[in-house]
């Protein structure tokens, strides 16, 4: 992060704007509307100005700025078209300690002005740090169309219903998932509709009972997280990831996967590595079914699908004997995604017309393959977590018949910045690879199908 994001108090406190223009002008009304005392210096203000300002309670002085002017201000903004001055102002005020804002000049500014929804009490900041405001603005736009302006009186519901559940509910976690049970549900949606006499009555009821909205918790969310990019994601996948107490998570998960999670809830590393897994399987699943027993909701976050060689099956196997809630959220497979941002498709109608997922590693560590049902004619081979079975892989698909001049494909973490493709045939392959140095997490692609590669590969990490 280039800027922290945070909300500053400015109510009855004195605030200075430099400038006479129009853009002086919205930024002084900006800070009026969040309660400020302003005061504009300009050698001239034009017309623009103070039409925009009219009936604003804005004190104007027409003068040269001085830095007596900046002291006991409590933030700053420079609007003018002189870059020495706007730097001055910088400058002093960086001294100062002053917070200051230099339209269209991120470098000298210690805060920058984000693109604002505002749904009062509920605002919602955008910003790209300076590097693109058109872009902010844009986002602002997109988020406008699916807020309805009547979350503003569900902030206000929450506001004046908030010490009275502070009392009745001391353990935060209560309290988060009463809000929730709220917000989320019939209470909420009565808000959001206008109807508030409605909304109040249930409040009420719920008040009398506040422990109705434990009757849904010890749960656990089988989320896939998907290949890596976290566009991927599924709407259902993000909301869950937001609403549980505890994310569970293994070693595919990237860091931008994490980090829309919920940023308070507990974090649980369970990941797996050749040859080293962190936590036991069967660990997992005990884990899964102490967490829920507790009351959590929890996010079991796998890389790719749960279903899908990332062993949901026998987790939720061990939910079900003990008797705990779960739903699963299925995901963008590597396969599908990674083929997807390498240009090869998976079937087609020129190349093949069938496909098969396998693995090297199986539960009890073997390499135990079918080779012969792999080797078929007009068929594409995938192969999960290959990336140190590559020799013997291409040896048996040989050995069993298939042509040495096949092609082949190694993709490095699909669907990522660190995407990394390395094509050839089954007989030069692991020469290739090993002269590669690849990174696991890699996906083998196997058939005619890699031949469009060169032509549709449209992915190019940056």
């Amino acid at each position: 992060m280039k800027f922290l994001p945070i909300f500053l108090d400015i109510h009855d406190k004195s605030c200075l704007v430099v400038g006479g223009g129009d853009v002086a002008a919205r930024k002084a009304k900006l800070l009026v509307n969040a309660g400020a005392n302003v005061v504009a210096i300009a050698t001239a203000f034009s017309s623009k100005f103070k039409s925009a300002i009219a009936g604003c309670s804005i004190t104007t002085i027409e003068k040269p700025f001085a830095e007596a002017d900046a002291k006991n201000r409590v933030l700053i903004i420079a609007a003018t078209d002189d870059e020495a001055l706007n730097r001055r102002i910088s400058d002093f005020a960086h001294e100062q300690n002053i917070p200051v804002n230099v339209v269209d000049n991120p470098e000298l500014c210690s805060f920058i002005m984000p693109s604002m929804i505002d749904r009062t009490p509920i605002q919602i900041a955008i910003s790209t740090g300076g590097s693109s405001p058109v872009l902010a603005r844009n986002l602002r736009e997109k988020l406008e169309s699916t807020i309805p302006g009547s979350y503003g009186q569900l902030g206000k519901f929450a506001e004046a219903h908030r010490q009275t559940i502070k009392e009745l509910l001391p353990d935060v976690d209560s309290r988060r998932r009463f809000w929730e049970w709220v917000l989320e549900g019939e209470i909420g949606e009565l808000v959001l509709a206008g109807k508030q006499k409605q909304a109040d009555n249930k409040m009420q009821q719920a008040l009398k009972d506040v422990s109705i909205a434990d009757s849904n918790i010890g749960e656990v969310y089988l989320v896939g997280a998907g290949p890596g990019d976290p566009d991927l994601l599924t709407f259902r996948a993000l909301r869950l990831m937001q609403k549980a107490d505890v994310i569970v998570h293994d070693r595919l998960v990237t860091d931008e996967v994490m980090a829309l999670c919920r940023r308070d809830a507990e974090k649980i590393y369970v990941g797996k590595e050749r040859c080293n897994h962190a936590v036991p399987q069967e660990d997992i699943n005990h884990l899964l079914v102490r967490l829920a027993k507790e009351g959590k909701r929890v996010c079991r976050l796998k890389g790719g699908d749960p279903f899908i060689f990332g062993r949901g099956g026998e987790e939720i196997d061990t939910l079900a004997e003990e008797g705990i809630n779960f739903q699963v959220v299925p995901a963008v497979t590597a396969a599908a995604g990674v083929a997807s941002y390498t240009g090869i498709p998976l079937t087609h109608r020129d190349y093949s017309q069938s496909v098969v997922f396998t693995t090297g590693h199986l539960k009890d560590g073997t390499t135990d393959i079918n080779w012969n049902a792999l080797v078929h004619p007009r068929q594409t081979v995938v192969f999960y977590m290959g990336l140190h079975g590559i020799d013997l892989i291409c040896k048996e698909m040989i050995a069993h018949g298939m042509s040495v001049t096949t092609p082949i494909a190694m993709v490095q973490q699909g669907t990522t910045r660190n995407q990394k493709v390395v094509i050839g045939t089954l007989e030069d392959m692991p020469g290739k690879v090993h002269k590669a140095k690849l990174q696991a997490p890699t996906l083998i692609i196997v058939g005619e199908v890699v031949k469009l590669h060169e032509k549709l590969s449209w992915f190019t990490p940056s």
